[in-house]
């Protein structure tokens, strides 16, 4: 059973302002999900607000909640829900099933889809209202079935509003904006790490440029096929040139249990040998709920690339047919200068062979 919705105000006030500084010192690893990539993109600029797990007295500096339970077993939480804004705002409170996108980042089903997973493990108020300036704790109890299967189980807990919109022909549209963090809870059992390569295919782009080398582009699944979440990383091996995924700047890529990630990696400088060795190495690492890593053993895929010199062919072929000219053109001077002087040969020797003309 919920217990009460908590208001942080007088002693609390203090608490509900240092939560927001932390939020925003933590802005770039507290996932926003949904449509707004934060809150302040709302179109209402006076609706502004902040979703962090807390305990019951306010934020407690978590990036997301997470725990390890036994089956059956129900746990008691907590999360805060502070409205920047001036004005007094009701929060839509909804939780789901979460999932990563391609891209790597967190998100949970739209409103429109529902939850058959670890979204249903979550019972929580409908809405919360939050004054303007303040900060109000939400509890919510998260319950793992009794026949949860053993692993990590992915949600999210999100706070939105509803902002209307003019869209060019003057239609309102309305537009849900959420604001959350993940819950994930690792179902205790018999854990098992396990990670596959797929659906490798490469192909050769060649350049134009004969004094160039081209790029090889490979693109592969990642089949997370244990039951706990993975860090997919690796490389790309092709002639001689070597490319990692994700590349440098890009998001990490987590895999859910299940999960199957496409990736696509460019592998420049590579010249165009007819046929091109290539190598796909996988270095997933399983993750704990601490924060801990364990290494898998790495797993590789070969294939064959097929490089054609076009380029360089149709040179040498230039190359051959000038040369062939060269020597067709000799080969024609001789015999003609070889005719030549038979002429005069034989010109030569029917004149030494005519009668004398005796007067």
């Amino acid at each position: 059973m919920l217990h009460p919705i908590r208001r942080l105000t007088a002693v609390n006030r203090s608490l509900a302002v240092g939560a927001a500084a932390l939020f925003v010192a933590l802005a770039a690893v507290v996932t926003p999900i949904g449509p707004a990539a934060a809150a302040d993109e709302v179109d209402a600029p006076e609706v502004r607000w902040s979703v962090t797990p807390a305990d019951a007295s306010g934020p407690d500096g978590r990036r997301a909640v997470e725990h390890e339970l036994d089956p059956g077993e129900s746990i008691e939480e907590h999360f805060a829900v502070r409205n920047v804004g001036e004005d007094e705002v009701t929060f839509s409170l909804t939780a789901a099933d979460g999932f990563y996108t391609r891209t790597g980042r967190f998100d949970i089903l739209p409103a429109d889809e529902e939850s058959i997973a670890a979204g249903t493990w979550i019972d929580l108020p409908e809405t919360v209202t939050v004054p303007g300036g303040e900060t109000v704790v939400v509890p919510f109890t998260l319950t793992v079935p009794d026949v949860a299967e053993p692993g990590d189980h992915a949600a999210g807990i999100t706070a939105s509003v509803l902002s209307v919109q003019s869209s060019d022909d003057g239609t309102s549209v309305g537009v849900e904006s959420r604001v959350g963090f993940r819950v994930l809870t690792r179902v205790k059992g018999e854990i098992t790490h396990a990670a596959a390569l797929t659906a490798v295919v490469s192909n050769y782009t060649t350049s134009w440029n004969p004094l160039r080398p081209g790029e090889v582009t490979v693109t592969f699944d990642v089949v997370n096929e244990g039951n706990t979440r993975l860090l997919a990383e690796g490389t790309v091996e092709a002639g001689g040139r070597t490319a990692t995924f994700p590349a440098e700047g890009e998001n990490q890529q987590e895999l859910l249990p299940g999960d199957t990630r496409t990736f696509t990696v460019v592998v420049d400088d590579v010249w165009p040998l007819f046929v091109v060795p290539t190598a796909v190495t996988l270095d997933a690492t399983a993750l704990t709920m601490t924060d801990d890593s364990t290494p898998l053993d790495p797993v590789r895929a070969e294939v064959m690339t097929w490089a054609m010199p076009w380029p360089q062919l149709i040179i040498l072929l230039g190359i051959a047919l000038l040369v062939g000219a060269i020597v067709w053109g000799r080969v024609r001077s001789r015999r003609r200068l070889e005719a030549l002087l038979a002429d005069a040969r034989e010109a030569g020797r029917r004149e030494s062979e005519a009668p004398a003309d005796v007067t």
